[in-house]
């Protein structure tokens, strides 16, 4: 998949680019964009948990949004992906039922983390799962580029803008157990234990994540490569509009 002009050159020289990683788990995500922003970037990861293998060059323990509202305006591009278990098929059908019988709640944290991101004024993506709040401006999965799962995503756009690329057939199923059935496929299950779902090594080798042997984490984590699209595509927009050179 061809991804978008990297970062202009008028740009890289003009000093640190700083980056606020939000809800950044074991970073996933800032693997992208440090790949995407090359070696001037700085990027603070902000967890509510501790996370020991977190990639970026800062960590801060504590609530996400806080952070947002008190420290965003400071940086030069966000990213926050808010946890999916208080969206989409987690507050859904059964998985509903079950989560309200056992005393099971998650926040939701989209509507409130958009509202703090859009008073630093600072462009910013924000990612979550099909099902949630999150504005649907693109959609990425793991066959887009060349990956072991599916994952589909959806990203909402703020303060720029970019096209939505094109979404290659998928080439089979999920490897696993579903609905009774055992299917093979080039895709493993990224999600859970059991029932065929991926080890650590088939998570690190689908999502092409190195640094972290975390089950639940690399589970959670996104692929580094959608990340790495979507800052090589913020990058590419405000060339554009700066009428700057690559």
């Amino acid at each position: 998949m061809t991804l978008p002009t990297r970062i202009p050159r008028a740009l890289a020289l003009s000093g640190t680019f700083r980056v606020l990683d939000a809800f950044c788990c074991i970073g996933g995500g800032t693997a992208g964009l440090r790949r995407a922003f090359g070696p001037n970037v700085h990027i603070t990861g902000v967890d509510i948990v501790p996370q020991p293998d977190y990639c970026g060059d800062a960590f801060h323990q504590g609530d996400a949004v806080d952070f947002i509202r008190a420290h965003g305006h400071e940086f030069d591009f966000i990213h926050a992906s808010p946890p999916c278990q208080g969206e989409g098929a987690p507050t859904k059908g059964t998985n509903r039922a079950r989560n309200a019988a056992i005393g099971r709640t998650y926040p939701r944290l989209i509507v409130p983390t958009r509202a703090a991101l859009e008073t630093t004024g600072r462009p910013y993506v924000m990612e979550n799962v099909a099902g949630s709040e999150v504005r649907k401006d693109i959609r990425l999965c793991g066959e887009q580029f060349g990956l072991g799962v599916l994952m589909h995503r959806y990203f909402e756009l703020g303060n720029w803008t970019t096209a939505q690329p094109a979404h290659p057939k998928h080439r089979g199923y999920v490897r696993g157990w579903r609905h009774g059935e055992y299917r093979e496929g080039p895709y493993v299950a990224a999600y859970g234990d059991g029932g065929g779902k991926a080890t650590v090594e088939e998570i690190r080798a689908a999502k092409r994540i190195d640094w972290s042997t975390d089950h639940f984490r690399l589970r959670e984590a996104l692929p580094p490569a959608y990340m790495e699209w979507i800052g090589r595509a913020y990058l590419a927009s405000l060339a554009a509009e700066l009428g700057v050179a690559a």
